[in-house]
């Protein structure tokens, strides 16, 4: 029965029963005729979550990593000069993906805890008199130590010396959690999954993709075949998939973007910042500290949690499991051991949170660590009992 327990980690994340129910379903020709009544409404809605109206979305059967390999190889050539900031492990494994087609890949080196260094940014790209930089890749919500970056910072830096580089951002657990702004922010490559917010199975990477972007498919040089830009958008537009397409997928998606929608892009992204300060004020109640370094770098869908010192967070992850059938992020690459992440994205309620909260406080308390049970539970509690709906004003104060 411990399979019914919801998982704690930032991706893949809990399934609702609707989703699962619309994904069970038989087989369907993608060469019929109504595959387009299917697939162009779907892909309509799914510019409303990436908030563009002159973008394309692209999709295809993959991980958010095949987003991230699709957006590169289409867009640039071998040895094209990137530049990219090193803050955690999913910008890490972008650089290695860089890297491997090729590319000339700048690192800008930043302690773990911070954000994408918009500053830097700034002062880097204006030194770059003959646009030697020809993308900047940026990661919007860094899953390793639950930090979220300020992208239209880095677009304002890019603008004030009328840099002409494209700016990449990967968004796989941040879309469908937390605001999004394609268009505002001057997003050219937006990558992003259907594992995370938007609630379903691993299988389908979710690219947005801008005017600018798809012009540069003509002239980039990275091979690519499966993850061509030009072949999906074409066939797109003629209301199919250049092969088989995840069918199944794309009815859970399609219901996806019915209950976000339904409940409000804005009222989803309100609903996990009320979720992760819950979590937030359980951790302060047990006297630790998040990775990341300052308030305006918390993320709403994933906390990266500092165990004390002389304990290990990879003991703690794997106790809560053989234990209690919960599973919580483990520490990766540099917090590897120290931290552990409570993922609070997806399909979560603040009952929901609570239940975790209990029970990895419960898991600590087994190991010896110097909490108090219920001291973080109580004190999510009381931050979601006064900030529910109708909670009154007296309740409040």
């Amino acid at each position: 029965m411990s399979d019914q327990n919801p998982v704690f980690i930032p991706g893949p994340t809990n399934i609702p029963d609707r989703l699962r129910h619309a994904m069970n379903v038989q087989t369907s020709d993608h060469r019929a005729p109504n595959f387009v009544d299917l697939l162009a409404p779907l892909l309509d809605d799914l510019k409303k979550v990436f908030k563009t109206t002159t973008g394309t979305v692209i999709t295809f059967p993959a991980s958010g990593t095949g987003g991230w390999e699709a957006a590169i190889t289409n867009t640039l050539s071998p040895g094209d000069k990137v530049l990219v900031a090193r803050y955690g492990m999913f910008s890490h494994r972008w650089i290695d993906l860089c890297e491997r087609h090729g590319l000339d890949v700048e690192v800008m080196e930043c302690e773990w805890g911070t954000g994408a260094p918009a500053e830097r940014f700034a002062t880097r790209l204006a030194a770059d008199t003959d646009h030697a930089v020809k993308a900047v890749l940026v990661t919007h919500n860094e899953t390793a130590t639950g930090v979220v970056s300020d992208i239209a910072a880095i677009r304002q830096a890019m603008d004030a010396c009328a840099h002409p580089a494209m700016l990449y951002v990967d968004c796989v657990s941040s879309l469908g959690s937390m605001d999004f702004r394609m268009d505002e922010w001057g997003v050219d490559l937006a990558v992003s999954g259907s594992q995370k917010g938007f609630m379903l199975t691993t299988g389908m990477a979710i690219v947005g993709v801008s005017e600018k972007a798809l012009a540069a498919c003509e002239t980039a040089t990275c091979p690519r075949c499966f993850f061509d830009f030009r072949d999906m958008a074409g066939a797109n537009a003629k209301g199919g998939y250049p092969y088989t397409p995840p069918i199944q997928l794309l009815f859970g998606l399609r219901e996806s973007l019915d209950m976000l929608l339904g409940e409000g892009l804005e009222n989803v992204y309100a609903r996990h910042y009320r979720i992760a300060e819950g979590v937030r004020r359980a951790v302060a109640a047990w006297g630790m500290t998040l990775c990341a370094k300052t308030p305006d770098l918390y993320s709403d869908s994933v906390s990266a949690i500092y165990v004390p010192q002389g304990f290990d967070s990879t003991a703690l992850t794997d106790f809560a499991f053989d234990e209690y059938g919960v599973s919580f992020g483990v520490g990766l690459g540099e917090m590897a051991g120290k931290a552990f992440r409570i993922g609070h994205l997806g399909s979560l309620t603040d009952v929901m949170a609570l239940s975790g909260i209990a029970a990895i406080e419960m898991a600590m308390k087994d190991l010896g660590y110097p909490i108090t049970l219920g001291s973080g539970v109580a004190a999510a509690q009381d931050y979601y009992r006064l900030t529910r709906k109708g909670a009154t004003l007296k309740e409040a104060a």
